[in-house]
């Protein structure tokens, strides 16, 4: 169905386009879960959204060049006066690990007339296989697998933000869609009564003309007229205008913005469409982890990220002890000609005296993780305050719902018995008039009660943030 619908609507709008004609739908009326998936698809706000987690992709791919195998070569060549002074060729192939050790194979090759003696080597090159390890700082924890572990939970931050950020476009798209129903049946109500008050006034002047009712009633019928008109051309620029804020959120492929057509109608009856299409059943009926609500979610991986940078900032206080060893042979096609007695090696040892700058860089770090842990229990409660508000208010908007339906049905019943109060002649226009208009406004004050309870619903799916990949 949904499928079906976007490709009439695809279709129809560059029909519309060719010949020059306003879009149309089947049956002519744009079914709520269809108009949700629409947003969803094909809103530039969305697919904004969905960046978002390709951006984490990205970013993820980045680190992990910190392990990518490397290839070294380094060639100096000295001529003067037709006398090769030197000729240094230093080619290496190195393999980081996870872990503070870096694998190594090199290959060496120098001549020349004045060869520095330490770069001797024999005629066909010096090879080397060896291993370089951090003993002390970066054993354990260093910049490129802090930079790793960063990105992977940075990748899931992402992925919470943008359910986030699409839930926010669907939260607002579902609120349009509620106004332009809100709108579309305040019309529908004030040309129903307008037409009952030009039947009215017609019977009446009709009456009044044969004598059989004074002439001045005429003027109270059409005194209601007038105001049903000015009332209806009211609500029909409300509702024009609640077309034009649908009309932002309803995209085709290729960012085509769609334009509806005036006979397009909402889905009157949502009553319970509203929580199958945003997935809110089971909510209603089984409450919600707050632990599994994306903000806290993202919060929580922020957090593991900061803790991350400070691992590797108190990592930093340990000294530097860098240890390289490098098995070397001029016949590396034998096995056995790596051995023991020839190696080349070397050990590097540093560490500042005060270690001002890396005692001040781990105390940052440290007032950052507790900065967001404050966040994190800050959103907690605004959290499960703002759920509890939430439900509150659908409580009560589901009385206030009943209680005005009610009322409805006995301002009718008011009506009805007062019309035929008049046909006796013991009521007057005056006296049907104000049964009618206490009717208009329990019937708009039914309508506005309807849409704040489609809104609290919809503002139940934007607290929760339920994943929008379920709708």
């Amino acid at each position: 169905m949904r499928k079906g619908l976007i490709f009439i609507l695809f279709g129809l709008f560059f029909t519309s386009i060719l010949c020059g004609q306003d879009m149309e739908l089947k049956n002519n009326v744009l079914l709520f879960e269809d108009y949700l998936e629409l947003v969803k698809k094909f809103h530039p706000v969305a697919k904004q959204a969905y960046l978002i987690e390709k951006k984490g992709d990205a970013n993820l791919l980045k680190s992990r060049g910190g392990f990518d195998p490397k290839v070294e070569v380094d060639f100096n060549q000295k001529v003067f006066k037709d006398t090769e002074y030197y000729n240094l060729l230093n080619a290496t192939f190195k393999v980081p690990t996870w872990y503070g050790v870096e694998l190594k194979a090199q290959f060496e090759e120098n001549a020349g007339y004045y060869l520095n003696p330490q770069n001797n080597v024999p005629e066909n090159g010096l090879y080397a296989a060896g291993i370089s390890v951090s003993l002390a700082q970066g054993l354990w924890i260093n910049e490129r697998m802090a930079t790793l572990k960063q990105a992977r939970v940075y990748q899931q931050q992402l992925e919470a933000d943008q359910d986030l950020a699409i839930n926010q476009i669907i939260f607002e798209a579902a609120t349009a869609y509620f106004d332009w129903i809100k709108a579309y049946n305040q019309v529908n109500l004030y040309e129903n009564f307008l037409e009952n008050a030009e039947i009215r006034f017609s019977g009446i002047k009709s009456s009044a003309l044969a004598g059989a009712i004074p002439l001045i009633d005429t003027t109270e019928a059409k005194i209601s007229v007038q105001n049903r008109q000015l009332s209806l051309q009211g609500v029909q620029l409300d509702y024009q205008k609640s077309r034009l804020e649908l009309a932002n959120y309803l995209w085709l492929n290729d960012n085509i913005p769609v334009e509806l057509q005036q006979d397009i109608k909402p889905e009157e009856n949502l009553r319970n469409v509203v929580e199958q299409a945003l997935k809110i059943e089971s909510i209603l009926a089984e409450g919600f982890e707050t632990s599994e609500h994306p903000k806290i979610k993202s919060l929580d991986f922020k957090i593991q990220g900061l803790d991350i940078e400070r691992r590797l900032k108190s990592n930093k206080l340990l000294p530097t002890l860098d240890v390289d060893y490098n098995f070397i042979t001029s016949t590396p096609e034998l096995a056995n000609s790596f051995q023991v007695p020839n190696y080349k090696a070397g050990l590097t040892f540093k560490m500042p005296l005060f270690l001002r700058k890396e005692r001040g860089d781990l105390a940052l770090s440290q007032l950052k993780v507790q900065d967001a842990n404050f966040e994190l229990d800050n959103a907690k409660i605004q959290l499960q305050n703002k759920i509890t508000a939430v439900y509150v208010e659908l409580s009560t908007l589901i009385q206030q719902n009943n209680l005005v339906e009610e009322v409805v049905i006995n301002y009718e019943t008011m009506l009805k018995a007062e019309e035929r109060k008049y046909q006796v002649g013991e009521s007057s226009i005056f006296l049907i008039n104000t049964r009618e208009t206490n009717l208009i406004e329990a019937r708009l004050k039914a309508i506005e009660i309807t849409n704040k309870l489609y809104t609290a619903k919809a503002k139940l799916f934007n607290t929760l943030a339920i994943d929008p990949t379920d709708l």
